[in-house]
């Protein structure tokens, strides 16, 4: 018998992630955010929240549009036409839309001018 048939695993550090929402380990997540369709009806009325960050992104600014409906089609919409008017980059997130930069007013008069209700 070799010493490495003998070997198995006693304790292990290794995870598969953090939920972002939670801080739960992703295998064991039962927040809401899983269970919100990735493809929701829009609402008759949408309100976005607006925020500034800076954290984790080498001292650069981002602004955040928190708070849209999940439905793929719709954030990839808005994102292009926010990134086109802005003349900015961004990405769609799980939460929303970011942008490079600060621009909270420029989007709060887009996003107002589009019908939608912003907040912060």
């Amino acid at each position: 018998m070799r010493a490495k048939d003998n070997v198995r695993t006693v304790y292990s550090t290794v995870t598969e992630g953090k939920c972002p929402v939670c801080g739960w380990p992703q295998r064991s997540c039962k927040c809401s955010s899983q269970n919100r369709p990735a493809n929701e009806a829009l609402p008759a009325r949408i309100v976005a929240k607006l925020r500034m960050e800076k954290k984790g992104r080498g001292g650069k600014s981002v602004t955040v549009i928190d708070n849209l409906p999940r439905n793929d089609a719709f954030l990839k919409e808005l994102a292009a036409a926010l990134k086109r008017e802005c003349g900015t980059g961004g990405a769609v997130t799980e939460s929303g839309i970011e942008l490079q930069g600060e621009l909270r007013d420029r989007v709060r008069v887009i996003l107002q001018r589009l019908g939608y209700t912003v907040k912060g």
